[in-house]
C-alpha cells in the first residue's frame, strides 16, 4: 500500500511566531493612548481565555478588534516586528518548508494582513494560508472582520477542515484550545503541543505528545531537520548557586534544565551538560557514571574542584573561568551552548582549541580519539568506503586527545556512524546536525 500523504497543520500565534500577534499590535497602535495599561491587560486577558477554552473564540476576538484602534500604519510595524519573533525553532528549519511546500498549512485565528508576509518567507504558499481578515474603512482604519469567515466563529478551525476534506495523515501544532479541538473531533489523527514559547497546562494534558520545539517534531517524526538530535532532550544539569542570567542562556538555546543544590545520583547516567556554581565539586566517581556528558561549564576555577585530566580522557569539553572574571555569567554558557551548537571547543581549558564556522547543507560529525597515530587515516577510510564527499575537516590534537570535525555533504546511512564508533581508540562520536 503506497504511503499516505501526510499535511502539517500549523498554528501562527505563539507557535510560528514567539508572539500573540493581535497583543502586539495592541501595543503599537496604543503606545500613546492614557489608558494603554489597562487596555493592554483586557486584550490579554480575552486572548488567555479564548485558548483555554473559557470564553468563546467569536466573543473574544469581536472584544479585542474593538479594543485595538489600529489602523494600516500600526499593521506595518507589526508585521516588521513579527518577522523577527518567528520561533527560533521554525527559522532553524526553513528547508522543512521549502521541501514540504505543498503538504503545509497555516491555519490561525489571527489575520492573513500579517501572517502572509511574515510565513511567505518560509515558502509556505499564500493559497495554503488560512486566516481571518480585517474590514478597514476608506482611510485605512481597522474597525471590524469578516463575519463570514468560519476562522472568526467557535470552533472555526474544525469547520474549516471539514470543509477542505483533506485525504492522509495530518497531524496538528499548536498551543491553543483550538488547536486542540481539531483533534478532539477526530479531523486530525495527531496534536502536537508545542511549548517552546508558551505552555497552558489545559492543552499539554490533552496532547497526542509535547513538542518543546519543531526540531522535537521533526525527530518524533523521522523528518529532515537542522540539528541532528533535538536540543530539548539533552539533559542539563545546573548545580548550586548560578546566576538566573546563565540559567536563562542555556534555557533560550532550547536545553532542558534541571537546576538543583547538589548532583544527584539519579541524573549521572543520562545527563548531557552541567553548569557548576563556583565552589561546587565533581567526584571522579561521578565522571565516570556520566557516560552521556559533552561539556562541563565551571563558573570560577576548577583547581581541586573537577579532575579535568580524566574529562579529556572521557572526552568531556571544559569550560571555566580561572580568573573568576565578572564577565564568566554569560561567558561560559556562551562557550558551552557554542560547543554544543558548532562543535568549537575554543577558549575550553582542556580541549585543543578550535574555532568553526557553521556550514550549511552539510552534516557535521565530531569524532573525539586517543591521540594515536594513523588514526586521521583510519576515519577517513570509513568516509571513502561508504563513497562519501568531504566538505570539509578539521583536527586538533594535544598529547592525551585528537578532536576531529568532519562535513560531509551528502545522505549518510547509519551504518557510516557504527562504523566510525567501531574505530579502536574512538572515546566520543556524535552527530551535530
Amino acid at each position: 500500500m503506497p504511503k499516505q500523504k501526510a499535511y502539517y497543520i500549523i498554528d501562527f500565534d505563539s507557535t510560528f511566531t514567539q508572539v500573540e500577534a493581535l497583543d502586539e499590535l495592541a501595543r503599537i497602535s496604543l503606545k500613546k493612548h492614557p489608558e494603554k495599561e489597562l487596555i493592554f491587560q483586557k486584550i490579554e486577558d480575552y486572548t488567555n481565555l479564548a485558548m483555554e477554552g473559557k470564553l468563546s473564540f467569536s466573543e473574544s476576538l469581536a472584544q479585542r478588534v474593538k479594543l485595538l484602534e489600529a489602523n494600516e500604519e500600526h499593521l506595518k510595524q507589526l508585521i516588521k516586528h513579527l518577522k523577527k519573533k518567528v520561533s527560533t525553532s521554525f527559522s532553524r528549519n526553513a528547508d522543512f518548508f521549502k521541501k514540504h511546500a505543498d503538504e503545509v498549512l497555516i491555519v490561525s485565528g489571527g489575520f492573513k494582513e500579517f501572517i502572509t508576509p511574515v510565513v511567505s518567507q518560509y515558502h509556505i504558499k499564500k493559497e495554503n494560508i488560512y486566516a481571518n481578515t480585517f474590514v478597514t474603512t476608506g482611510d485605512g482604519k481597522i474597525i471590524d472582520y469578516d463575519h463570514a469567515n468560519p476562522l472568526s466563529e467557535e470552533g472555526g478551525k474544525v469547520k474549516l477542515l471539514q470543509h477542505l476534506k483533506l485525504e492522509g495523515e495530518l497531524f496538528g501544532i499548536g498551543d491553543g484550545y483550538s488547536d486542540f479541538q481539531l483533534r478532539e473531533s477526530g479531523l486530525i489523527n495527531k496534536f502536537f503541543a508545542f511549548t517552546e514559547n508558551i505552555a497552558r497546562q489545559t492543552i499539554i494534558e490533552k496532547a497526542d505528545h509535547i513538542t518543546p520545539s519543531f526540531d522535537e517534531f521533526l525527530y518524533v517524526n523521522n523528518l529532515p531537520r537542522a540539528i541532528s538530535y533535538p536540543k530539548n532532550r539533552i539533559l542539563t544539569l545546573v548545580i548550586g548557586d548560578v546566576d538566573p542570567k546563565s540559567i536563562a542562556l542555556l534555557k533560550n538555546d532550547g536545553l532542558s534544565i534541571r537546576h538543583k543544590t547538589s548532583f544527584e545520583e539519579k541524573y549521572v547516567k543520562d545527563v548531557g551538560v552541567i553548569l557548576l556554581a563556583d565552589g561546587e565539586k565533581l567526584s571522579k566517581e561521578q565522571l565516570k557514571a556520566a557516560v552521556k556528558l559533552k561539556t562541563i561549564g565551571y563558573l570560577g576555577n576548577t583547581k581541586g574542584k573537577i579532575d579535568t585530566d580524566l574529562c579529556t580522557k572521557m572526552g568531556i569539553v571544559v569550560f571555566d573561568d580561572p580568573k573568576n572574571n565578572p564577565r564568566n555569567i554569560d561567558f561560559v554558557p556562551k562557550r558551552m551552548i557554542d560547543f554544543m551548537n558548532t562543535g568549537a571547543t575554543y577558549l575550553s581549558s582542556n580541549f585543543p582549541n578550535l574555532q568553526l564556522p557553521k556550514i550549511d547543507k552539510s552534516h557535521r560529525l565530531i569524532h573525539i580519539h586517543k591521540n594515536v597515530p594513523g588514526i586521521m587515516a583510519k576515519i577517513n577510510t570509513v568516509f571513502a568506503k561508504h563513497n562519501i564527499n568531504i566538505v570539509g575537516q578539521f583536527l586538533m590534537t594535544n598529547a592525551e586527545i585528537g578532536y576531529a570535525i568532519t562535513d560531509i555533504n551528502t545522505e549518510y546511512d547509519k551504518q557510516l556512524f557504527k562504523s566510525l564508533k567501531k574505530i579502536e581508540q574512538t572515546i566520543k562520536f556524535r552527530v551535530l546536525y
